[in-house]
């Protein structure tokens, strides 16, 4: 179930990342911080995610992939956490990141797994 929840969280992670430098960001935004603050005001997530963009912004304009990654990675963190707090949880960001995903009418999808086993891995893994 652990790592059923650890690749929920890089998925929210990574739908997130990359709605806030979309036209989707207001409605993503908003959705994310319900979500994040678990029933709580939303005003000191709102905050954190505006600001986060801004340093998305800067770090892809500045060409600073690394910045980008650590940003991707501060949310996964802040996911998981929420996730592991609440395994109930795991449904509705499902369903939000559902909604959040752009649809492609009469496109098909691939859907694929990556299984990585034995030794330890220590490098970035980059799917396009």
């Amino acid at each position: 179930m652990e790592a059923e929840l650890a690749a929920l969280a890089v998925s929210g992670a990574t739908t997130l990342v990359g709605h806030m430098v979309s036209d989707a960001w207001a409605q993503t935004r908003e959705r994310m911080a319900r979500f994040l603050a678990r029933g709580r005001e939303t005003d000191g997530v709102d905050e954190e995610l505006d600001a986060s963009r801004e340093e998305l912004i800067a770090a892809r304009d500045g060409g600073d992939p690394d910045a980008a990654a650590d940003i991707e990675d501060e949310w996964r963190l802040r996911m998981r956490r929420a996730l592991r707090a609440d395994p109930a949880a795991a449904q509705e960001l499902r369903v939000l990141l559902d909604e959040l995903a752009p649809r492609s009418e009469g496109v098909s999808t691939v859907t694929i797994n990556n299984s990585v086993s034995g030794d330890t891995q220590n490098s970035q893994v980059v799917q396009g």
